[in-house]
């Protein structure tokens, strides 16, 4: 049975390209539709916190100061991930940090992503839009805490995964989604959803 690793991190930007710095991860493990492994913390890069962020996720300069260094958490979180496939909600994001901070311990990442709101878009192409917060309320998934927290926002997308996941078992009559056939299914236009399970279904996924 596949076990799925959804990460999502807090930052002090929106790119490590122009010097922003994690401040906080979790990653969460899915297995079986339920969730079944948690990891999260806090982490001290060194990097200031600004006001927007700190008034956008509550982790103030303090929070940082005290908390464990960016290296020592990423090690943890690199073993308890390991190589399950992984996923993460605007994957583009997550996946630049990911790779930063795991270079900077000498790690490399060794998986793909899955994105949620790239799936989101072919899955529920009706939805207002596809911020997290938007898909939370429009595919009734169930509120894990605050928002722009790591450990309630990796719990909220792996959720609307799973709901995506009997979406498309429901949808397309398949047994299982993989993490192969997310990745299949974000990369077709908008307009080929149907049709690019058939092609997935026609090859033996």
């Amino acid at each position: 049975m596949e076990t799925l690793a959804v990460i999502d991190f807090e930052t002090t930007g929106m790119s490590p390209g122009h010097g922003a710095r994690a401040t906080e991860i979790a990653a969460v493990l899915v297995r079986g539709g339920a969730i079944v492994g948690r990891y999260q913390s806090l982490m001290n890069a060194g990097a200031y916190v600004p006001p927007f962020i700190e008034e956008l996720t509550g982790i103030s300069n303090a929070m940082i100061r005290k908390a464990p260094p960016a290296e020592q958490v990423m090690r943890e979180v690199a073993e308890f991930v390991g190589v399950h496939p992984l996923a993460a909600h605007n994957a583009a994001f997550d996946r630049k940090f990911w790779d930063d901070e795991l270079a900077r311990i000498g790690l490399s990442r060794r998986q793909e992503f899955a994105c949620s709101l790239l799936l989101a878009r072919r899955i529920y192409p009706d939805a207002p839009n596809h911020k997290l917060g938007t898909l939370v309320e429009y595919a009734r998934v169930p509120v894990a805490g605050r928002f722009h927290r790591a450990l309630a926002d990796a719990e909220m997308t792996a959720s609307l995964l799973l709901r995506m996941e009997e979406e498309l078992m429901r949808r397309f009559r398949l047994e299982a989604v993989s993490h192969e056939l997310l990745r299949v299914i974000q990369a077709a236009s908008r307009r080929e959803l149907e049709a690019c399970v058939e092609r997935w279904r026609g090859v033996g996924g």
